[in-house]
């Protein structure tokens, strides 16, 4: 169960970076008007619209992912097994001394010596 656990959070992580490395790829609203003044954003990787299309896709299916490794993750934890009782029951116990430890005596005090 620890390997699925581990594989399925190796790939949580990567469709989490990947979906946020989409997102920010994408162009805004206000991209189209630039283009439409030669800022240049017509001439990109996909084209002038070829790209919209497919990082929407390409954002569905990492989202899709993204939402089954999380279930899946989900399930794992709340299917593992518990164990009963409380943290205080693995600790081994500790037997009190029969005899309490005695003071030591203490020294005389100089208190007595000091002239009144």
């Amino acid at each position: 169960m620890d390997l699925l656990h581990t594989v399925i959070l190796t790939v949580h992580v990567i469709a989490t970076l990947s979906i946020i490395g989409v997102v920010l790829l994408q162009h805004g609203k206000g991209a189209d008007m630039g283009a439409a003044f030669g800022s240049g954003a017509s001439g990109s990787l996909f084209g002038a619209t070829g790209s919209s299309n497919f990082l929407s896709h390409l954002t569905a299916v990492l989202a899709v992912v993204f939402f089954l490794t999380s279930l899946g993750l989900s399930y794992i934890a709340t299917s593992a097994p518990r164990t009963s009782g409380s943290v205080m029951d693995s600790v081994p116990a500790q037997t009190a001394p029969a005899v309490p430890a005695q003071r030591p005596e203490l020294p005389d005090s100089k208190a007595k010596d000091i002239p009144k």
